[in-house]
Order: C-alpha cells, then structure tokens, then sequence
C-alpha cells in the first residue's frame, strides 16, 4: 500500500519500534501509539488519513500496554464516550 509522505513522516515520529510503513501496516495499534504519543499537529494529519470511526476503532480494542490513564480519559471524553470503559492498568502486568 501507498502512503503520502506526511502520513509516514508522522509515523517516524511517534513509532519507534520499526519503519514507517511497518508502524501504519496495522492500524489500530499505530492509533493507539498516535493518540498517545502525537502531537497535536500530527493528529491534525492522522485526521485526513484515518475516520473518527477508525480513531474510536483503536480505542475499543486498545493494543496493550499503550495509553496511560490521562490520554485514555481524553480520548474517551474527547469522542464523548461517557460512561467509558474503565482503564485498567493492572490489566497489562505480567
């Protein structure tokens, strides 16, 4: 698949575990890194490549151990999720 190089460039920023096109080869966990770990601009990008739909997507299916507490409750009050899922730290602990 093809990505514009704004997409890729915002993806070299926030994941650092492989390349660009690795990290957009999934997209629910690379949104899971982006509402995470973005800036505001960069998810002004994300916005023109991924649907709210697909933003509330990765929440719904959270990859583990990604969101802390404080960007899981903005993201939820963000999409005004209400009551939302409760965040469960401990559920990622070995």
């Amino acid at each position: 698949m093809i990505h514009s190089d704004e997409l890729l460039a915002v993806a070299k920023r926030i994941f650092c575990f492989g390349t660009p096109e690795e990290a957009v080869e999934f997209p629910l966990r690379f949104l899971s890194y982006a509402m995470t770990y973005a800036s505001d601009d960069d998810i002004e990008i994300l916005k023109k490549h991924f649907s709210d739909d697909e933003f509330k997507a990765a929440m719904d299916d959270p990859a583990p151990g990604i969101f802390n507490q404080s960007f899981w409750t903005k993201w939820n009050q963000r999409y005004a999720r209400t009551p939302f899922r409760r965040f469960r730290s401990d559920a990622f602990q070995a």
